[in-house]
């Protein structure tokens, strides 16, 4: 048996097999397999998305095989206190039995963490609908940065969020985001493996793994195996900045091919070409805007309840659009083509 401690959030991530256990419920297993927790703990650290099966979220009640890979991130006590409901406004873009999907504005938390226990969209989202407690992180099956807004889809019922578990699990779900970038910002010490050569490509793609920065565990980096995990994001120019700018910036349609954190942060400063506002990776800083220049800007998905193709745009934002015009960018431009 898998002994804790009292301060949970001190322990690094446990890494258990399911051997012998098909046929378990998940959380049965864990309060079983780790001493000091209790089941109903277990079940909290389940609904945070603290437990990854075989990489993905899966309810309490997930039936095991015997063969899967689990991984527990253990929680502090403190995260007791993330499952009360919250007012947090949300713009809601459509809503249906099994589909919530919001509009996340810049600077609001996608679900509680150490330093952000309440006033997250999570904790907006048991105040909008109680019953969605009743799902790991109120239905969130990913997530947006803090400071990246943009379109996001919730579960509102158990079938849909085995359905778009599945569908991030196996990248039917498509992401599309709008990203301004520039050059490296002065000073900044972001990990930024690639040259600044000149203006971006017209298009292409960054294949390179993803894992935690082994300098600063804040930050993601180009990682190679088995610390990092395979990563692809395709970019295409929508519009650059004139010539006679001084530094050449350009909006970028972007589409994950997997979904790792920090992701097209991470990717897009690799090739030398950060996201404006972007200082944790290098990227410059703009009076005015005071986060990276990332909006998550279409969402594609099969609906749960039949399948039919689901598609949901989100507006660009005021800010966005006023750096676009600062930087000499085409904001009749910034929507990217359907597909």
């Amino acid at each position: 048996m898998l002994s804790l401690p009292d301060e949970a959030a001190a322990s690094p991530t446990r890494q258990l097999v399911a051997r012998g256990a098909a046929g378990v419920r998940l959380d049965q297993f864990l309060a079983a397999r780790m001493e000091g927790v209790s089941r109903s703990r277990v079940q909290r650290w389940i609904a945070l998305g603290a437990v990854r099966v075989d990489q993905a979220l899966r309810l309490p009640s997930y039936r095991l095989n015997g063969h899967e890979s689990i991984e527990v991130e253990p929680q502090p006590l403190e995260s007791e206190q993330a499952f009360a409901p919250d007012p947090v406004p949300l713009n809601i873009l459509h809503r249906d039995d099994d589909l919530l999907i919001v509009a996340k504005p810049a600077g609001l938390v996608t679900h509680p963490a150490p330093g952000n226990w309440r006033g997250t969209l999570m904790n907006g989202l048991l105040f909008a609908n109680p019953r969605s407690a009743r799902l790991p992180r109120a239905g969130i099956v990913h997530r947006l940065d803090r400071d990246t807004s943009g379109v996001l889809v919730c579960a509102q019922s158990e079938r849909a969020f085995v359905s778009l578990s599945a569908q991030l699990a196996d990248r039917t779900m498509h992401r599309q985001y709008l990203a301004i970038v520039g050059r490296a910002g002065r000073g900044d010490t972001g990990p930024i493996t690639g040259p600044i050569t000149g203006p971006i490509a017209g298009s292409g793609t960054v294949e390179a793994p993803i894992g935690r920065d082994p300098h600063n565990r804040l930050r993601m980096a180009v990682v190679a195996p088995p610390n990092g995990k395979p990563a692809r994001t395709d970019y295409r120019v929508l519009t650059r900045s004139p010539e006679n700018r001084s530094a050449a910036h350009a909006a970028l349609a972007c589409q994950l091919r997997t979904g790792r954190t920090h992701q097209i942060r991470v990717h897009l400063a690799s090739i030398g070409h950060p996201l404006v506002g972007d200082r944790v990776y290098g990227g410059e800083a703009v009076d005015g805007f005071e986060r990276q220049a990332l909006h998550a800007w279409r969402l594609s998905l099969e609906h749960p309840a039949d399948g039919h193709l689901l598609t949901v745009d989100c507006p660009m934002p005021d800010d966005i659009r006023q750096l676009a015009a600062r930087l000499g960018l085409d904001a009749d431009l910034l929507v990217p083509h359907a597909g």
